[in-house]
């Protein structure tokens, strides 16, 4: 005989039985109901929500993840439609007349025939996040009520971070607000969409109601019974992963190990594959396209996707991965993008400009279970902008805003091959667009052969280094060597070995490659070498090169972007957009003052892992700000330029933009790390009193007669210096230093303030000011 459970998520009263009483007639209520088969079966009629499931569920490893579906504007930045709020194992558990939901850890472990597991256990007992009371166990049901579940903000959820919480004064859920919106099941999960409003009392501008309202869905997933063999991770090679404790290792404390999160490809023919032949997998991995995908763009969607078949054949398996078009409820009435078994690209009419590649794997083991890519329309404008401002000084092709369709076809293609990376298990590589020379960039042949870096997972998605001029260049990223290598690593498969067996393998074949630039992998920190929005080896070169080409445009903007008739709503974006561009180059950089080179190494491999930037590149890198930065940009504010879209001019946003570079320069923590490397990692490095000495030169000595803007510069630099003085945690070295320089700036301003021009007269005394007060405040 098949037991069911029956939980019940609705109102604190049902028909007007208190909560703490059985509920008469279920059967009767049921059938009145809407209903939907699987994993949980689920009757929902608006009000009331009541779930279904065999008594064999219970105790079963489930998996819980909670998404945003919708929320609200200027809510957050790093937060969008799709973001994962929480994922986490649960069982449903039958303690006397209740169930509870328990949240299961699979964070310490121990091996099942070892004592310590006792122990284990016994330190790390489950949280129950709610109990459902037993209402009624009349014939083979028992009927459970969950009151208000899904119409609170349980902590499980984790909606709303608790720093935005403060940061908003949000206050608790408003249940009469609040409501379940639907819910679906299918054989191997159960969808349940929820709308939680929510009071605040300081909300982003904009939001005159005082109200954040989200939507939010819940997937109950079952997970597999077979568990897929694990891979321990190599850090060397980036991927995706799950931190562990085995208390079970053998070193004499509990060892930290991690996972990778990979999904389970396996040949068909093993026999095959174990002689090299390229094998189908025995379950391929499957995208499925949004019918909602524009027809003219769906070509490229696919294309991007299986891209990755190359790197898939470096690991033995041939067709391993594919995109087809959703079926129609007419050719598969049984299909939905909600189901767990299907693998979708979403195309969402959003004004959002972004596209996501989340997944979801199995706590237990890494097994990627589905993912869902979406690509949000609006996105097409990020990458029409961007094609014409890094690229269009050397690319015809880019000098429009109505882009040509195979311009940005390719351009989605790269987006949606970056995307699937992430949901193969491939984490951001923002080292790989370092490995190329610079000059090399400008050549057709080596760009089109290899593409602009060695990896599509890093942030390196234009050519902005090639020159007017430049033949057969290609300025749109695409999938590298990189790829392959980390795609072999994560998918090899190894017929008849343990994890272990294949950890050693797999050391070697990294040990081997990876103090290659081709296959290095590194985040961000502070390596200049792994930037965002990078390309090239030399940031000082890299940026030269993008800045001559951003000239070119700025002096075409307007001819570029409005044509006769049309308003100068986009050439004001797009020169937005430009100060951004701007921005960034120099920013590359910057990065270069103080840097650490980073290289992920273990012992016996060849190298240092830490060496400080050598001290000539970063006084190349000063060059080049000073140049650059220090120096008036008048061509970022021309008048025939500015004057279209601003009645009020755009000189303080350039001096803020350059106040900031300098803020970043003179930060604290940025000195007290310059100090500290020097002293203590190999390399001859700038030293933080060089730095300021050479700021000074640049900013102040060296301009005998500032103009407004070096003015404004002038008199930031002398704050700053005081703000370091009165920073407790700048190291008492450099205060000394700093110190020294105010002394030797107030002598050499006193020399200049007796000029016959008014107007430096007035602002040598005003720095004099600053710096005087600065020594009455350190007595």
């Amino acid at each position: 005989m098949k037991y069911l459970l029956l939980i019940v998520f609705g109102l604190s009263l049902q028909l007007g039985v208190a909560q703490d009483k059985p509920i008469k007639n279920l059967d009767s209520i049921l059938n009145t109901m809407p209903k939907s088969e699987g994993l949980l079966t689920t009757y929902f009629d608006g009000d009331k929500l009541y779930l279904e499931f065999s008594k064999e569920a219970l105790e079963k490893d489930l998996l819980m993840v909670t998404r945003l579906k919708q929320l609200p504007s200027n809510y957050s930045a790093y937060r969008n439609a799709g973001s994962k709020t929480s994922e986490q194992l649960i069982h449903l558990v039958k303690v006397g007349k209740s169930i509870d939901l328990i949240q299961v850890s699979t964070t310490n472990v121990a091996d099942e025939d070892d004592p310590i597991q006792l122990s284990v256990a016994q330190n790390n007992l489950n949280p129950i996040l709610v109990t459902f009371p037993i209402k009624s166990e009349e014939g083979e049901n028992i009927v459970i009520e969950a009151s208000s579940f899904f119409n609170s903000d349980s902590p499980s959820f984790n909606i709303i971070p608790d720093g935005l919480k403060k940061d908003y004064k949000i206050g608790k859920a408003d249940d009469k607000r609040s409501r379940i919106n639907s819910a679906k099941s299918f054989p191997q999960n159960t969808e349940i969409t929820h709308t939680l409003t929510f009071p605040t009392d300081n909300p982003p501008r904009g939001n005159s109601t005082n109200t954040f309202t989200f939507q939010v869905n819940h997937s109950i997933i079952a997970l597999p019974e077979d568990l897929m063999q694990v891979r321990y991770e190599d850090p060397r090679v980036g991927w995706f992963g799950l931190r562990k404790y085995n208390y079970s290792s053998d070193a004499l404390k509990s060892d930290e190990v991690r996972l990778i999160r990979r999904w389970r490809l396996e040949p068909k023919n093993k026999k095959a594959y174990a002689r090299g032949k390229l094998t189908e997998p025995v379950k391929p991995i499957v995208y499925y396209l949004d019918p909602a995908t524009p027809e003219k763009w769906r070509p490229y969607f696919i294309k991007g996707i299986e891209d990755w078949n190359s790197a898939f054949e470096k690991a033995g398996f041939k067709n391993a991965i594919q995109a087809k078009i959703a079926p129609t409820a007419e050719e598969n009435p049984d299909f939905s993008p909600e189901d767990v078994r299907f693998s979708t690209v979403r195309y969402v009419a959003s004004t959002t400009r972004n596209a996501v590649g989340p997944s979801v794997s199995d706590p237990r083991t890494g097994e990627i279970i589905e993912s869902d890519i979406i690509w949000y329309h609006n996105h097409l404008k990020s990458y029409r902008n961007r094609y014409l401002l890094e690229t269009g000084a050397a690319n015809p092709k880019a000098r429009t805003l109505d882009t040509p369709e195979e311009e940005i076809g390719e351009m989605m293609r790269r987006v949606i091959s970056h995307e699937i990376g992430h949901a193969l298990g491939l984490p951001h590589n923002m080292k790989a667009s370092s490995a190329y020379p610079v000059d090399s960039l400008r050549s057709g042949s080596f760009t089109q052969e290899n593409g602009i870096a060695t990896t599509i997972m890093d942030y390196a998605r234009y050519n902005y280094i090639a020159q007017p001029g430049d033949e057969n260049i290609r300025f749109v990223r695409q999938l590298g060597p990189y790829d392959d290598y980390a795609i072999e690593w994560g998918y090899r498969y190894f017929p008849n070995s343990s994890a272990e067996e294949d950890q050693k393998i797999l050391k070697s074949f990294v040990d081997e490659r990876s103090t290659d630039p081709m296959y290095m992998f590194g985040g961000r920190g502070n390596d200049p070498d792994a930037q965002t929005e990078d390309i090239g080896d030399n940031s000082v070169q890299a940026s030269t090169y993008g800045l001559s080409n951003l000239r070119i445009v700025a002096e075409n903007l307007e001819q570029w972007t409005t044509t006769s008739g049309q308003s100068y709503e986009d050439l004001e974006e797009l020169y937005g957009e430009m100060l951004g561009v701007y921005r960034r180059y120099i920013y590359h950089v910057a990065s270069v003052v103080g840097g650490v080179h980073e290289t992920l190494l273990t012992k016996g491999q060849p190298g240092e892992p830490y060496q400080v930037v050598n001290k000539a590149e970063q006084e190349k890198a000063l060059e080049f700000l000073n140049e650059n930065v220090w120096t008036p940009q008048y061509w970022l504010i021309e008048n025939a330029l500015v004057s279209k879209f601003s009645k009020s001019g755009k000189l303080k946003s350039v001096i803020s933009l350059n106040k900031r570079m300098l803020n970043r320069l003179m930060d604290a923590d940025r000195l007290n790390l310059m100090w500290d490397t020097n002293s203590s990692l190999i390399g001859n490095g700038l030293s933080p009193q060089e730095l300021l000495d050479r700021l000074a030169g640049d900013l102040v000595y060296g301009r005998t007669t500032p103009d407004q803007v070096e003015r404004e510069l002038q008199k930031y630099f002398a704050h700053q210096l005081k703000e370091l003085m009165s920073d407790d945690g700048l190291a008492l070295e450099l205060k000394g230093k700093s110190l020294a320089l105010q002394n030797e700036l107030k002598s050499y301003v006193k020399t200049k303030k007796e000029s016959e021009n008014e107007t430096l007269n007035a602002h040598y005394a005003y720095i004099l000011n600053v710096l005087e007060e600065e020594n009455k405040g350190s007595k």
